[in-house]
């Protein structure tokens, strides 16, 4: 019989427990509640929750909304969204990550200090243009920070101005040290650059411990939505160690012709996204399979 086992250490982080958990509490005694973008970037866990009652809207839906509940999901959101909310009468459950909510709240700081007289000041996010996370931290800037995908990208920064370096909470530790290292090195004397450390240890510990997981496993099952940031790093985690990793979405992706005979052991692990429930399914299946 094949060894099948579940990463202990994947499925989702703190901010997304959190979130949830109020959704279902919410559903429990309201008819109707909304949510601004995925709760969570995964397909399957969206769909549960759907059928619970909760409804998934984007931005612009949400500015025609009035008298409704709607949920603040655990990647935050812009000053914007907090006035429109009191200008429409809508009541805001929010679940805003404390780690993202503390970030927010340095970053508007750090953005309504001024500067000493005739200084120039960029406040740069190292993170992924366009996530909602990311999205919500350029709001407490009025939409002057400067977003920096990678290390390339950094190198094309204004090194005569001052620095004020931050990043999103799910990014890679190590491309972080690689940033922080060249604009150091770079930097002019005549400016200064402070950086600060804001990625969340729960995800970036994952890195370490999933590398380990997946080179105890012939073949490894990466569960995770397609949308997923977190879902992608940890993944190229995997097939670093082990080439032999696929990323599926749900249980009907498994590709049974990968369990061949040389397979013994089988390791299924997730993003901070991915519920356990899914990874169980998976597990179950193959079991079935194999049986």
């Amino acid at each position: 019989m094949r060894k099948v086992e579940i990463d202990e250490g994947s499925g989702f982080c703190f901010g997304v427990t959190t979130a949830i958990r109020k959704a279902e509490e919410e559903l429990a005694k309201s008819d109707t509640l909304y949510c601004l973008g995925d709760i969570v970037h995964n397909g399957q866990e969206c769909e549960r929750l759907r059928r619970m009652g909760l409804n998934t809207i984007g931005h612009e839906e949400f500015t025609r909304l009035n008298h409704a509940k709607v949920l603040l999901r655990a990647h935050g959101e812009p000053p914007q969204t907090y006035i429109t909310a009191q200008q429409n009468n809508i009541e805001i459950i929010d679940a805003t990550c404390p780690v993202v909510l503390r970030l927010q709240k340095r970053i508007k700081q750090e953005y309504d200090t001024p500067t000493d007289e005739g200084r120039q000041k960029q406040i740069v996010i190292f993170g992924k243009n366009g996530h909602a996370e990311v999205l919500g931290l350029v709001g407490q800037t009025n939409g002057e920070a400067i977003v920096i995908e990678n290390l390339e990208e950094a190198q094309k920064l204004d090194f005569t101005k001052d620095i004020r370096l931050y990043s999103q909470t799910t990014k890679s530790l190590d491309e972080f040290r690689q940033i922080v290292s060249y604009i150091q090195e770079h930097i002019s004397p005549e400016a200064t650059f402070m950086y600060y450390d804001t990625i969340c240890r729960q995800v970036a510990n994952r890195m370490p411990d999933i590398r380990k997981f997946a080179a105890g496993h012939d073949l490894v099952f990466f569960v995770c939505g397609h949308k997923s940031s977190n879902g992608k790093i940890l993944f190229q985690e995997c097939r670093k160690v082990n080439p032999n990793s696929y990323q599926i979405d749900r249980p009907e992706d498994i590709d049974f012709s990968l369990l061949t005979d040389n397979i013994h052991s089988i390791g299924i692990c997730g993003a901070t996204s991915t519920p356990k429930w899914l990874m169980e399914e998976c597990r179950e299946i193959i079991m079935r399979h194999d049986g």
